[in-house]
């Protein structure tokens, strides 16, 4: 029986596949005429258009210009629980020993 998962030669997309198709796509659009994001940006700018279509037109052309965040698992240790960390905040600055001195 042949063994699941794990690499196997020659299995999987080329390297480059999809940037050369990314790429004669843009190239075939942009000899087309205007770029659908350079329109949507022509209309964003357009101050004689209603305020309500501009910004339909930012939502629309905003996932294009800006990167949507994305969630980080923090992988390394925690020095300080959080009750810990609370403990300290209502203690207060001045419980220390730098400022029982003065």
């Amino acid at each position: 029986m042949a063994s699941h998962g794990g690499a196997r030669p020659g299995a999987g997309r080329r390297r480059g596949a999809t940037t050369r198709l990314n790429e004669e796509a843009r190239a075939k659009a942009a000899a087309g005429g205007i770029m659908p994001l350079d329109y949507l940006l022509g209309v964003l700018r357009d101050e004689t258009k209603p305020e309500e279509t501009r910004i339909d037109v930012a939502k629309a052309a905003a996932p294009y210009v800006h990167a949507k965040l994305t969630s980080v698992e923090h992988s390394g240790g925690i020095a300080l629980s959080h009750e810990d960390a609370l403990n300290e905040l209502d203690d207060g600055p001045g419980t220390d020993d730098q400022a029982s001195t003065t």
